[in-house]
């Protein structure tokens, strides 16, 4: 079983940044597939970025390629989601996830609890 907290939501301006992180446990986090997902009222999840274990691959949703980068620090078991030239429709619940198979954010088995961004003036 691995556990995910993430931290670092909050309110920013249109144009402003955000850091999102994701503290796992309960497994080994360097053989760990990990990613981020969002979810939107009244919207299907949709994945963000994932980065693999094995190599540091990382993948993009075309909407946040470019302004968003994904990272992890294998000793902390802590992933990183630096999130900048934020714009109101990156508002969504974000989730931190993980897996031992390489799949989309969205789709892997485990995930946390989710942290709200809300990107306003």
């Amino acid at each position: 079983q691995v556990q995910l907290v993430e931290s670092g939501g909050g309110l920013v301006q249109p144009g402003g940044s955000l850091r999102l992180s994701c503290v796992a446990s309960g497994s080994t986090f360097s053989r760990l597939h990990m990613g981020w997902f969002r979810q939107a009222p009244g919207k299907q999840r949709e994945s963000v970025a994932t980065i693999t274990w094995d190599n540091g691959n990382t993948f993009y949703a075309p909407s946040v390629k470019g302004r968003f980068t994904i990272t992890r620090h294998n000793a902390l078991s802590t992933i990183y989601l630096q999130m900048n030239r934020l714009k109101p429709e990156d508002t969504a619940v974000y989730y931190c996830a993980a897996d031992t198979r390489l799949r989309e954010s969205r789709a892997m088995d485990y995930s946390g609890e989710g942290i709200q961004v809300t990107v306003s003036a």
